[in-house]
């Protein structure tokens, strides 16, 4: 389990580029690189790191559920994602 102040920044983040999305597009489209400049660092969305959503752990990110390994498997055997079963041959 992540730190909740890891968590908090990263939603800090998600939050700055949601909030510049519009601004950088433009900047970039007119090539004011001065102007991208002095943007926040966190505006920028190279800063994310794909973490998981129930736990906040960065490795073993699953991108297609938004979950790590550890979260998909203990859910997959539970049956909570539909679709999802135990392999067996």
């Amino acid at each position: 389990m992540a730190k909740e102040s890891m968590k908090a920044r990263q939603r800090k983040r998600e939050r700055m580029v949601a909030r510049f999305a519009e601004k950088r597009a433009k900047l970039k489209a007119e090539g004011d690189w001065e102007g991208l400049q002095k943007l926040p660092k966190n505006a920028s969305p190279v800063r994310l790191r794909n973490r998981c959503n129930i736990t906040g752990r960065p490795r073993g990110y699953m991108r297609d559920f938004g979950l790590c390994r550890n979260v998909f498997r203990e859910m997959a055997s539970d049956g909570k994602i539909p679709g999802i079963t135990k392999s067996s041959w």
